[in-house]
């Protein structure tokens, strides 16, 4: 384990993964084998997306009686949270596993901390993520945004996954509210998975790597050439206003995620 104001390095077997608490407490890195799996650069890699995942519609949302304007990062909705753009904190870093810390505030309305772990192993990477409420309860979601490679120096790799359902996405990049059979790709569409998630990249003669989660909820953004994102998260686009998760004080919310590989 190596560790910086920059960057923190895990370890495990031929596996090198790292974490840049500066710049929202993404995966900057992940290789294996000496090949790299993320995208970089400094919006890329993996990133946690908190307290919102995907788009929230024109930024606005309700808590109770009160309506909050979030800012539009992404017009005309706001974007993936608000974790992503501050640095975090490195509370714990070992040689395969690390611990960092956020506050949560402006732009953010409700007071409150965020902790993510990482947790790696020669074939798994382990993340999991938890959203505490200082005093007032609101709601919350919480999820993953890597950015993978689509081809890793041999072919590009095919996505395998089952969903139940695709939430029918309207002109507005947002869900309408209908679950409809799935449809072919290219996707940038929330699915739905009732007994958890589990999608699986296998790049022919390389690496087969699966991405599972206890959420039910998946995005695959898959539209540009180069790059496969496989999102799970606590809720779907526009969660929260549409099926909002309460946090409370005695009630975190907590997502874990694992992605395991083995080599082809």
């Amino acid at each position: 384990m190596s560790s910086s104001e920059e960057s923190v390095r895990l370890a495990a077997g031929d596996v090198e993964l790292t974490v840049d608490p500066q710049g929202g407490c993404r995966a900057a890195s992940l290789t294996i084998g000496g090949v790299e799996l993320l995208r970089q650069g400094g919006r890329y890699g993996s990133f946690p997306m908190v307290p919102w995942c995907g788009r929230v519609e024109n930024g606005v949302f309700r808590n109770g009686a009160d309506v909050h304007q979030l800012p539009v990062n992404s017009p005309p909705h706001a974007i993936h949270g608000t974790v992503r753009d501050i640095p975090w904190r490195t509370n714990r870093a070992g040689k395969d596993e690390a611990v960092f810390t956020c506050e949560l505030g402006e732009p953010w309305p409700y007071p409150g901390r965020v902790t993510q772990m990482f947790q790696l192993s020669d074939d798994s990477l382990t993340l999991t993520t938890a959203v505490e409420a200082y005093e007032n309860s609101f709601p919350a979601q919480a999820g993953w945004h890597p950015w993978f490679r689509r081809n890793l120096g041999h072919a590009d790799a095919r996505l395998v996954f089952d969903p139940a359902w695709q939430e029918e996405r309207g002109g507005d990049h947002l869900p309408t509210g209908r679950r409809i059979d799935p449809k072919p790709g290219p996707w940038d569409d929330c699915f739905g998975m009732p007994d958890g998630v589990s999608v699986t990249l296998s790049w022919p003669e390389q690496l087969e790597l699966t991405v599972t989660s206890r959420a039910e909820w998946v995005v695959i953004y898959d539209e540009q050439a180069d790059w496969i994102c496989v999102e799970p998260q606590s809720g779907p686009p526009n969660g929260l206003n549409t099926l909002p998760r309460l946090v409370t004080p005695i009630d975190p919310l907590e997502i874990s995620t694992t992605w395991s590989w083995r080599p082809l």
